[in-house]
């Protein structure tokens, strides 16, 4: 097995899956060839799910995945993210929310995001943030 870690999906992240992009799909399965986990944070399966997707083939992929809880540490982590980045929970609480999810997590943490941007001043240098 190799290094380790945790890959985290965000919306996007998730919902490129689901689709079966290929580019994501690769990143997935490099993740697991590395050992590391997959996770997604509960409020990005809300926040990817509308009524065009796939519920089937939804289920089916985050049954695949670790879904982690947004528990009272992860919200204090949020919230401590946003202040430090100066950033409003209004705009950013779903991202802050993912990004605490990663920073307890086992290293190395890697996120997908179609906002790297976003993670960047959530995360600063602390993940390593992929975009898709």
């Amino acid at each position: 097995m190799g290094q380790g870690g945790t890959l985290v999906l965000d919306s996007e992240g998730l919902s490129k899956a689901v689709l079966n992009d290929r580019h994501v799909i690769a990143l997935i399965r490099g993740a697991e060839e590395e050992g590391m986990r997959v996770v997604v944070s509960v409020l990005t399966l809300v926040e990817a799910h509308h009524r065009r997707v796939n519920s089937a083939r939804f289920r089916w992929f985050v049954s695949r995945l670790a879904v982690e809880p947004v528990t009272e540490d992860i919200g204090r982590g949020a919230i401590g993210l946003l202040a430090e980045a100066g950033l409003h929970g209004h705009k950013y609480a779903i991202d802050a929310v993912v990004a605490a999810t990663a920073l307890r997590t086992p290293p190395p943490q890697v996120i997908i995001t179609s906002d790297p941007e976003d993670m960047r001043m959530l995360c600063e240098s602390r993940v390593r943030i992929v975009k898709v």
